[in-house]
């Protein structure tokens, strides 16, 4: 399967995937936009910017958007990260023209009343007070914001109170002006699709879209720290994070194998010994999470209050030694397992159009699979050891949320 790519004047990109066998297809416009992009003014504007789309446009409520979708039994959704903003859709294949229709409708003609808004703004407090008394996410949040402090990187992708509340319908317009820009937008399609008639209709659709990119982020400016949240829970979640690699660096798919063989799965080192060995933890992991310029290498668990410092001191110590000693063995399992996963993922048409829409907007051009599969195999052993050394010995930042917390982040 061979995808096909085509860009318009205004710079709008669309991508698509034939995928023989299939009667359903999944659409998705992906925005290079996200948290990143706020001032400190505008925190959780991008995110409330996603909800209100889905508010009202020119010609649809939100009732008749919801129901123009499920009238044919698919779905439209949204989501925002720090560094993009992605619309998607999954439809019946007879059903494609819809469901790019309404993705064009949601990001072109949105309403954006005083009064839908102020209803919205209560939804997205309510989230935030969810997300507050979720320390499993929240302790990722912290984590977030000593390792970038006074950045756009991070402050909460949801914003805050006071933030929300300075926020007014010409923000939201002055939002999608300024950033909702032909060559930060990529239609992504795979499943049963007709890619010239996917152009056909985008080049209709988004036609009055401007040209241009949308504006720049602040560079990340790593700086670590702790941070200490003591709640009354149960448990004591620690998060531990390290600088990582962006997706340039030489280092990336090192490091990520990396945090896969330090915490990615049940055989890994963190989950054998926190857990099985020692029973200090349920939940336990690592990971290496990818920003558009930078890397954030974290380890994760949850335990007993009582057993915060050991727990902490073990993950240090089992991150170190796995720097040092990683085995061909352990690299091999933790490479199996990426490939894995990634295949995997590509094997329905929303992880083919993800798939597509997510390359072009990190590497600016449609990475094969197979080649990124090579890359992997391609990794050394001690090439991994290296990227794991360098990423631990820069300062930390730790995170932690529940009894005790000040003293373990002391």
């Amino acid at each position: 399967m061979t995808h096909r790519l085509t860009r318009l004047d205004n710079g709008l990109t669309i991508v698509s995937l034939a995928m023989p066998g299939l009667e359903t297809a999944a659409l998705s416009v992906n925005a290079d936009v996200g948290a990143r992009n706020e001032s400190a003014a505008e925190n959780g504007l991008a995110h409330l910017y996603e909800h209100m789309v889905f508010k009202g446009t020119g010609s649809r409520s939100a009732r008749a958007i919801a129901e123009a979708i499920e009238d044919v039994g698919g779905s439209l959704n949204a989501w925002t990260s720090r560094d993009t903003t992605c619309f998607h859709a999954r439809v019946l294949a007879g059903d494609v023209p819809l469901a790019l229709d309404l993705l064009a409708d949601l990001l072109t003609d949105a309403s954006f009343t005083d009064a839908d808004l102020a209803l919205e703004r209560e939804v997205v407090l309510s989230e935030i007070g969810e997300a507050l008394e979720t320390p499993d996410d929240l302790v990722f949040d912290h984590l977030q914001a000593i390792a970038f402090p006074g950045q756009s990187l991070g402050r909460s992708i949801l914003g805050t109170g006071e933030s929300l509340a300075a926020l007014d319908a010409g923000s939201l317009r002055h939002w999608r002006d300024t950033h909702y820009r032909g060559e930060g937008l990529i239609v992504a399609a795979a499943g049963k699709v007709d890619h010239d008639a996917l152009v056909e209709q985008a080049g209709r659709l988004f036609a009055h879209t401007p040209a241009g990119r949308p504006g720049p982020i602040e560079p990340a400016r790593w700086s670590g720290g702790t941070r200490a949240d003591a709640q009354k829970n149960e448990q004591l979640h620690v998060a531990l994070g390290f600088q990582g690699f962006g997706p340039e660096d030489k280092r990336f798919d090192a490091a990520r194998l990396f945090a896969m063989a330090l915490g990615g799965g049940m055989s890994s080192r963190l989950f054998q010994e926190l857990r099985e060995e020692r029973g200090l933890a349920y939940s336990v992991s690592a990971s290496h999470a990818l920003h558009a310029d930078t890397g954030l290498l974290s380890l994760y668990a949850a335990a007993r209050p009582k057993d915060g410092a050991q727990l902490l001191d073990l993950a240090r110590r089992i991150a170190n030694d796995t720097a040092a000693t990683l085995t061909p063995a352990e690299l091999n399992r933790a490479r199996a397992q990426l490939k894995a996963a990634i295949l995997m993922g590509l094997e329905s048409c929303s992880g083919q159009a993800d798939w597509l829409g997510g390359s072009l907007i990190t590497w600016g051009r449609v990475v094969p699979a197979q080649e990124v599969i090579e890359t992997l195999n391609a990794v050394s052993l001690d090439e991994v050891r290296a990227a794991g050394a360098a990423m631990l010995q820069g300062p930390p930042a730790l995170a932690v949320v529940g009894p005790k917390a000040a003293t373990l982040a002391a």
